[in-house]
């Protein structure tokens, strides 16, 4: 009753959000108001020129959500020319219904917004939120904590879906349209990551209250030689930050975290129904040791799971904290995200309201980055970027990589069943389906 009851509330906020089925969704990438009026609350003077400026400078390098382009150098540099291509680009932009193009709007913006602001039409029913692109941080990945993702991770959550979320398989998908979302994802997160950065240097190194400019376009057509000589500055300054931008996510490829294989003598199983089969064969006594090591882990000072995930591993010890998401624009400029008064303009911008950041319940087996054994070793040693979940520290003779293997085997015997993904929400099939 509950699926079918959110598969016609979504389709209705599908239809709305598309106003009507019929019309088209709004062609322009929206301003990023939230990062903006931080800085004005914490500063104290409209950042409105900044705003303007920096909006006109990724327009100007990225274009628009109908006509995606990639900034000059990407195309002068073949490594870079390689991670996003315009051709994949053009495919997962522009209008639903235009053939051959349209799969960012048709699966993913009416969650992640057009802009990948995570702020589509269905996003403040949805928990977690739908996934906001431009800060550059993504949760479930091979790399080091800090580090962007690689092509492959992005896939495969575009692949896969997230467990346990609105984010479902799309199996209409073909590896070439997964490809070209996959680069979508990347130009999205680039171009937001870029209005990001311009906004933090400008706050940090420009003087927005007497009148400093993050760009002024005025100064490109002047003929005044001095006039040009500022403005080339100021691109070069912004084709500079969308270039750092650009070398995090080629460097990713290299920073993939190699898991290594498990001591010989200690089985893990990679799925709750290998843990209940090795329980009736001859690994069965190895297996029960390794779980009875990792709960003294689990609930011990140093490894410290419990303190999040509740002794019993069920979702129910420290549950008031926030995603860095919500932090960006809270805590982090000395805002409580509990006073929602204080919080209203940043609301009125379009900030979702602040939803607390709930450790995993364990027993209900649901991993969103992953369920195998690999899977959950990155998520203990690198923690998930973005999230109150910190990379394990380790202690020799008490706390070792080896034990991670004791801590999966522990929370793979709380788990109840494996997970289900028929039972996550229908959300993709009804959009897809109008």
């Amino acid at each position: 009753m509950l699926r079918t009851c959110l598969l016609f509330g979504f389709a209705t906020l599908a239809c709305v959000g598309l106003s009507g089925c019929r019309e088209e969704v709004p062609v322009s990438f929206e301003p990023n108001m939230v990062h903006s009026m931080k800085y004005q609350i914490q500063e104290g003077f409209s950042m409105d020129q900044a705003s303007k400026d920096t909006t006109w400078v990724v327009d100007k390098m990225f274009g628009t959500p109908n006509d995606p382009k990639l900034p000059d150098f990407a195309a002068e540099d073949d490594d870079l020319a390689s991670l996003v291509t315009l051709d994949r680009l053009v495919r997962a932009s522009g209008p639903v219904g235009e053939e051959g193009r349209g799969l960012y709007r048709t699966h993913c913006a009416l969650c992640h917004g057009v802009t990948g602001n995570g702020r589509g039409t269905t996003a403040a029913i949805l928990n977690p939120y739908p996934r906001d692109y431009r800060m550059g941080i993504f949760k479930f990945k091979s790399t080091p904590r800090g580090s962007k993702p690689t092509e492959e991770d992005i896939a495969r959550s575009i692949r896969n879906g997230i467990a346990g979320t609105a984010m479902n398989k799309i199996p209409e998908l073909d590896e070439e349209d997964i490809q070209s979302l996959t680069d979508y994802v990347i130009y999205l997160s680039w171009r937001g990551e870029l209005e990001r950065a311009l906004i933090d240097d400008a706050i940090f190194e420009l003087d927005l209250e007497a009148g400093d400019r993050i760009i002024n376009p005025d100064l490109a057509t002047s003929e005044k030689p001095e006039d040009k000589e500022v403005f080339e500055e100021q691109w070069g300054y912004a084709v500079d930050l969308a270039s750092g931008i650009a070398d995090s996510w080629l460097e990713a490829e290299g920073d993939v975290i190699d898991v290594p294989k498990p001591p010989a003598e200690l089985p893990v199983p990679n799925s709750r129904k290998e843990y209940d089969e090795m329980l009736k064969g001859e690994k069965a006594e190895a297996l029960l040791a390794s779980v009875e090591t990792g709960k003294k882990l689990f609930v011990g000072k140093i490894a410290s799971c419990s303190t999040c995930h509740g002794e019993q591993g069920l979702g129910d010890g420290q549950t008031t904290d926030y995603d860095d998401w919500t932090k960006d624009w809270t805590s982090r400029i000395g805002l409580k995200p509990e006073d929602r008064d204080s919080l209203l303009p940043l609301l009125a911008r379009g900030a979702l309201p602040p939803l607390n950041a709930i450790p995993r319940n364990f027993a209900e087996g649901i991993f969103h980055g992953g369920a195998n054994s690999e899977d959950l070793y990155r998520r203990i040693t690198q923690g998930i970027d973005g999230t109150p979940m910190p990379a394990a520290t380790f202690v020799e003779g008490e706390f070792e990589k080896k034990d991670v293997w004791n801590l999966i085997n522990y929370i793979r015997s709380l788990q109840a069943a494996d997970h289900d993904p028929d039972s996550d929400p229908v959300l993709q099939e009804s959009v897809v389906s109008m």
